[in-house]
């Protein structure tokens, strides 16, 4: 009887194993990109491939095995040294669909066709090249069009405007690529296409299939568009994680959408870290941000993936969403245990507040988001496995950095409430911002989180006037994270004076700005 419930047993796990399948191929360098892997070109040892969870190495031949199942996607983790081939409006191939069924005909909005079967090897074509250790990366956050109108803002205002030089290699936007209307999804990348870049994407809460039942199935028409919403590379001595941090329904109640992970995503970072070295720069990308409160990110997910980054030297998170520009640093209150504080830069973003706004002289709206950041978008500065950021004010100067507010008119010898008030756009409560009036020494500003009196000002003009204004009214103020202030002096001569202010950032970097105002004797 023994003998006969072990046979039992041994034929079920036999069957068992011979109905799990398996993707194999090649990692090769694909020395005459022809994306075939010819007889005569090498693969590739040692590169990361994953099927969304697991994450295996290629062997010393370049060829690699995972198992799948009627819903996968396989894809390659870019090693550095090499580049990835890119379709013709630059979106980087480094994945196969395997869908045999293809996606859910239910669906508004197009999914992937049915694959058939599970080809006998899935090839991933790689080329060698000379990767430079310090570069820049263009970082989006939520372009977020909803209509063709609102690309074409994007186009002239944000896309025209990037100045490329040789050490820019990619770039990235995070999320909310198109406001919800997925239509407009080949638009945008074609707009983009005109960087002439890689270009690597980001899911957001607007980019989602919301006619499922699960998460799983909301990603589909992004699947299409762009690959997969979970995958890592590799660039230099930095490694990115691309992850989507939506959770659509939303799981406690079936409505809306939460900030979370699934078990699957989880799974993929910590078997993909097994390959990456502590000593790398780790930068994850996502959409909605780590700082936010437990009602709007599942908190068990975001403390397992603090657990799994904690033992890497230099972490960086870039978010968006907000439509804010915010630097948060999480410490061992928050349950970060790594050895310095985790900086998460939040974005601020190519649509600005939604394109609102009164238009400029271009017909482009001024867009300038809640906070008083300026619409605009970010250069990310790696070298080796250090970075700084830049924020680049959509058709200024690289070097406006700040805003300053002050009255125009002070009475001489007189009394005033109004302050100087200076909003450093990439600006944290941890930075120092000076002041000086006219030749006097340099003063220390005082740290303040309210409102931004420059972006009330704009905002007041569509309430006070009689007429319509063209455009959209911008959104209501939020609290600026990045405010500092400072009294006047009024007992100078009569007449102008200058207000100086030089600002110094986490990284290190003088920012400096004035603004001049009049004292006049009553």
């Amino acid at each position: 009887m023994k003998k006969n419930l072990f046979l039992l047993i041994a034929l079920v796990v036999s069957l068992s194993a011979s109905s799990q399948q398996f993707a194999r191929g090649y990692v090769y360098n694909d020395a005459n990109k022809n994306n075939k892997k010819d007889r005569r070109e090498a693969g590739i040892p040692n590169v990361a491939v994953s099927n969304g969870s697991d994450v295996t190495l290629t062997d010393a031949k370049g060829f690699y095995s995972l198992p799948v199942s009627n819903d996968n996607t396989i894809f390659v983790i870019k090693p550095s040294g090499y580049q990835l081939p890119v379709d013709d409006i630059f979106i980087p191939k480094f994945y196969y669909h395997y869908k045999p069924s293809g996606s859910p005909d239910s669906l508004m909005y197009k999914g992937i066709s049915p694959t058939g079967k599970l080809p006998k090897s899935i090839d991933f074509a790689l080329y060698k090249y000379d990767e430079p250790e310090d570069y820049s990366v263009i970082v989006f956050g939520d372009p977020q069009p909803y209509s063709v109108q609102d690309l074409d803002y994007f186009s002239r205002k944000i896309v025209n405007d990037v100045k490329k030089t040789d050490r820019v290699l990619f770039g990235i936007s995070l999320g909310d690529l198109v406001g919800d209307n997925l239509d407009l999804r080949p638009v945008y990348k074609q707009r983009v296409a005109k960087l002439q870049l890689p270009w690597y994407n980001v899911m957001g809460n607007h980019d989602m299939n919301y006619d499922v039942q699960s998460d799983i199935l909301s990603d589909e028409t992004f699947q299409k568009d762009f690959g997969t919403p979970n995958y890592a590379f590799n660039y230099g001595d930095a490694h990115f994680i691309i992850l989507d941090d939506i959770l659509y329904p939303d799981p406690r109640d079936g409505k809306g959408y939460w900030g979370g992970f699934r078990a699957d995503q989880l799974n993929f970072v910590e078997n993909d870290l097994k390959y990456v070295p502590k000593n790398k720069l780790v930068i994850v990308s996502l959409h909605i941000q780590l700082d936010h409160t437990e009602d709007g990110f599942r908190y068990s997910d975001r403390q397992r993936l603090f657990d799994l980054l904690k033992d890497y030297e230099n972490v960086l998170v870039m978010s968006a969403h907000t439509h804010l520009q915010k630097q948060s640093f999480f410490t061992e209150e928050q349950g970060w245990q790594g050895a310095k504080p985790l900086h998460e830069f939040n974005a601020g973003t190519t649509s600005g507040d939604w394109y609102s706004g009164k238009p400029d002289a271009n017909g482009n709206p001024d867009a300038t988001m809640r906070d008083g950041t300026p619409q605009g978008y970010s250069f990310l500065n790696i070298k080796g496995n250090q970075y700084d950021i830049d924020y680049k004010v959509a058709g200024a100067n690289d070097d406006y950095q700040m805003n300053i507010y002050a009255p125009k008119v002070v009475p001489y010898k007189g009394r005033t409430t109004s302050q100087i008030v200076v909003n450093f756009f990439m600006g944290s409560k941890m930075d120092i911002v000076e002041y000086k009036i006219d030749n006097d020494q340099w003063r220390k500003m005082r740290y303040i989180e309210t409102t931004d009196p420059n972006y009330l000002l704009k905002l007041i003009e569509w309430d006070v006037t009689y007429t319509l204004l063209p455009g959209r009214r911008p959104s209501n103020p939020e609290n600026s994270t990045h405010l500092w202030t400072a009294g006047l002096q009024l007992n100078l001569e009569p007449g102008e004076h200058t207000i100086y202010v030089r600002a110094t950032d986490m990284f290190g970097k003088v920012h400096h700005g004035e603004k001049t105002y009049m004292i006049l004797k009553e």
